[in-house]
C-alpha cells in the first residue's frame, strides 16, 4: 500500500495490519496508529505518487523563483529583503527552519549581483588591500597620503565594527543577535510591519534632508561609524532595509548619494557573508532541509533581479525619486500590521 505525504510529496510504503495507518511522529519519523486517515495523507497507487510528486516539485520551483525575485529586488531596493521574505514565507506558510535555509542560500544570488555590477571597484579594492599590507610591512604606510580607494577600505572597517555589538553575550548561551531573532521567528508579521514604517520615515526624511543641504560632504571616519550603526539596526530587525538605512543615513549626513550607493552595496558583502555564516550554522543545527532545484532557480532569479535592482536604484537616485520607496514602505507596513491582526 502506498501513502503520499502531501506536505512533502514523499512516497511512503507500508505493509499495514487491518485498520492501521501511518502517522507522523514528533521526531519526524513515521509510526503506525489505529485511527482514521491522517489529513496529510491520501491513498493511491504508483501513478498517484508520481503525479503528486510532480505537482509538489512544480510548486516548490515556483516558490523558489518567486522568493528569488523578491530577494533580488528587495535586497538592493531600499525596501527590506528580510521583511519581504518574511511576508512571503508567512503567506506560503513555510516553516522557520526551512525558510532560514532558503534565505541563506538565496543570498548567494544577491552577492553575485554585487560582484557583477561593481567588479571593477571590488578588484581595485582587493588590489589596494594587498598594496596596503605591503606598505605596512615595508614601513611606507602614511595616513596623510592615502588615496580614495585606501580610505574607502578603512571606512569599510569602521562601518563593520558596530556589527560586533550583535555578538555580545546576552546570557543563556545566546548573544544579542539571538535575542532579537525572536522577532523574525515568531510566526507573525507585526514586528515587520512596524519596521517597514520605520524604514519609510527614514527614507522620506533622508530625501528631505539631502535636498536641503547646501553642499555635499565627504565620507569621514565619524560618518562611516554612523552608517555602520544604521547597518546594525537593519541587520537586527526584519523590515528595516539595510541598503535603505545605509544610503539614507549617508544622504542625511550630506554624503554624495552616488558615492553612498557604491559604498552601501560593497559594504554589504562582508555583512551579508558574516550573517549568513551564522544563519547557516543555525540552519544546519536545526536539521533544516532544502530541495536543490527550487534553490537553483531561486539563486538564478535572485542574481538577475539583483542586477536589475542595482541599475534601477542608480537611475532613481539620479532622478530624485528616492522618497517614493519611503511611501511604499509606509503602505506595506500598514498592510502587514493589519494582516497580522486579521489572520491572528
Amino acid at each position: 500500500m502506498v501513502f503520499i505525504d502531501i506536505s512533502s510529496g514523499r512516497r511512503v510504503l507500508y505493509r499495514l495490519p487491518e485498520n492501521a495507518l501511518p502517522q507522523a511522529g514528533n521526531n519526524g519519523k513515521f509510526k503506525l496508529a489505529e485511527r482514521p486517515h491522517p489529513p496529510n495523507y491520501k491513498k493511491g497507487g504508483e501513478g498517484a505518487w508520481v503525479r503528486e510528486c510532480a505537482r509538489h516539485q512544480r510548486m516548490n520551483v515556483l516558490k523558489g523563483i518567486i522568493l528569488g525575485i523578491v530577494q533580488g529586488l528587495t535586497e538592493f531596493l531600499p525596501i527590506s529583503s528580510s521583511g519581504h521574505l518574511s511576508l512571503f514565507q508567512y503567506m506560503f506558510g513555510m516553516s522557520g527552519e526551512d525558510s532560514l535555509m532558503i534565505t541563506v542560500l538565496l543570498h548567494i544570488g544577491t552577492l553575485l549581483a554585487v560582484f557583477i555590477c561593481f567588479k571593477k571597484t571590488i578588484i581595485e579594492l582587493v588590489l589596494e588591500a594587498a598594496a596596503l599590507v605591503k606598505d605596512i610591512f615595508a614601513r611606507r604606510f602614511s595616513w596623510k597620503d592615502m588615496n580614495e580607494k585606501r580610505r574607502m577600505l578603512f571606512y569599510f572597517v569602521i562601518s563593520c565594527v558596530p556589527l560586533l555589538f550583535l555578538l555580545i553575550p546576552a546570557g543563556g548561551g545566546e548573544n544579542i543577535m539571538d535575542k532579537v531573532a525572536v522577532f523574525s521567528n515568531d510566526g507573525r508579521i507585526l514586528a515587520e510591519g512596524i519596521c517597514f514604517l520605520f524604514t519609510g520615515v527614514l527614507l522620506i526624511f533622508a530625501t528631505w534632508r539631502y535636498s536641503n543641504l547646501k553642499k555635499n560632504e565627504k565620507m569621514n571616519p565619524l560618518f562611516a561609524f554612523i552608517v555602520g550603526v544604521a547597518q546594525v539596526i537593519a541587520a537586527a530587525f526584519p523590515g528595516i532595509s539595510r541598503s535603505g538605512s545605509t544610503i539614507g543615513t549617508g544622504m542625511a549626513l550630506g554624503v554624495k548619494k552616488e558615492y553612498m550607493v557604491r559604498y552601501s552595496f560593497i559594504l554589504g558583502i562582508p555583512a551579508i557573508l558574516a550573517a549568513n555564516v551564522v544563519e547557516l550554522k543555525d540552519a544546519v543545527e536545526t536539521g533544516a532541509e532544502f530541495e536543490f532545484l527550487p534553490i537553483l532557480f531561486g539563486v538564478i532569479f535572485a542574481t538577475i533581479t539583483g542586477i536589475l535592482a542595482i541599475k534601477l536604484i542608480q537611475y532613481i537616485l539620479k532622478k530624485d525619486l528616492f522618497k517614493y520607496f519611503g511611501y511604499y514602505c509606509l503602505v506595506i507596513g500598514v498592510v502587514a500590521i493589519i494582516a497580522n491582526f486579521v489572520r491572528g
